[in-house]
């Protein structure tokens, strides 16, 4: 990867970017407090069931098909997998979670006037912009390879899973270090099948993720806004 490049993934895979990410912990903080995450072992089982059952089966793929839509100023498979990952959200949470992010990487990037004026006519087309889709635009306008966005959003969701965990289970910085690096072939398997899953085989099932972020919304103290 060229250098120039390399530094965009970087500014977008930071966790100085201003959209919001470190107030949401996508159903972590309940499952902290009914007890099912409470110590580095059973952080780790959490996170990498999630990456594997959703991320990797979803939203990763998601991602990878709305890159490839931008790159290719393909209208109407932005707006189609847009409108898919927008209706999948299956809590208010979520759906909230996912919009403000989304808009808030999108404003961004308009704050920045980057892209042209295709690249930008298609996001402007969107009546809603998740996440997935705010940061596709922004990598396809900053020339960062689909390969390597995608290894930084998988990286960038693990981190701050991890760090939900650092602040609340409560595990030390050392273990939350040792966490992330013991996932890191986990991120490479989950970008390897984001890109080989078929349309009809994406799936984001997980009935017990969902009732944890219904029952996080009337939890009565709570960090997180997920």
């Amino acid at each position: 990867m060229q250098a120039q490049a390399l530094l965009h993934l970087l500014q977008l895979s930071s966790p100085s970017l201003p959209i919001g990410a470190y107030s949401y912990s996508q159903g972590l903080e309940a499952a902290i407090e009914n007890g099912t995450v409470k110590n580095e072992a059973s952080a780790r089982a959490w996170i990498v069931d999630s990456l594997q059952e959703v991320v990797a089966r979803f939203e990763a793929p998601i991602l990878w098909r709305l890159l490839q839509a931008f790159a290719t100023r393909d209208a109407t498979a932005v707006a189609l997998w847009n409108e898919r990952f927008i209706a999948a959200r299956d809590t208010a949470e979520f759906r909230a979670e996912t919009i403000q992010m989304g808009y808030s990487l999108g404003k961004l990037a308009t704050d920045l006037n980057i892209g042209d004026p295709e690249l930008k006519a298609l996001l402007q087309a969107q009546v809603e912009v998740p996440l997935p889709t705010a940061l596709a635009y922004a990598a396809v306008a900053l020339n960062v390879p689909h390969d390597a966005v995608l290894l930084g959003m998988l990286f960038t969701w693990a981190e701050n899973q991890v760090l939900v965990c650092v602040k609340s289970v409560p595990l030390g910085q050392v273990a939350g270090q040792r966490l992330l690096l013991s996932l890191q072939p986990e991120l490479e398997r989950a970008a390897q099948v984001a890109q080989e899953l078929a349309d009809d085989e994406l799936s984001n099932w997980s009935p017990g993720l969902s009732l944890l972020s219904m029952q996080h919304e009337v939890q009565y103290s709570r960090l997180y806004r997920s």
